[in-house]
């Protein structure tokens, strides 16, 4: 486990889910309705799983209830299937309903980090 390395990335992984917090103040019409919150929102979306991805495997392992594959695989469309679309709706699910709990796993990873 590379300890400083590790404290980066999970400090960035909060840092934009605050971020995507502060654009769409919690709110899905300001996200649906206003294509500059779109695209910050789905630009820190896609460094956050680049970030995770990044992440030791020793650290990971004390987190398995984080689906990491599924934010990896995530990154993935973000990065190589938005030609085909991206369903906003469904976005605004992962930051409504994903992202809070994603916040809070990643938040007990960072106190154990500071330990």
């Amino acid at each position: 486990m590379n300890l400083e390395k590790d404290k980066v990335y999970v400090e960035h992984i909060l840092e934009c889910i605050d971020k995507i917090n502060q654009y769409t103040g919690s709110d899905k019409q300001k996200f649906i309705s206003d294509d500059l919150v779109q695209d910050g929102v789905l630009r820190r979306l896609q460094t956050m799983a680049e970030s995770t991805q990044r992440l030791s495997d020793d650290l990971k392992q004390t987190a398995p209830d984080i689906d990491w594959r599924a934010l990896s695989g995530f990154r993935n469309v973000l990065v190589h299937d938005y030609l085909n679309g991206i369903d906003l709706n469904r976005i605004w699910d992962i930051v409504d309903n994903y992202l809070p709990a994603l916040r809070k796993a990643i938040e007990n990873i960072a106190n154990q980090l500071l330990k």
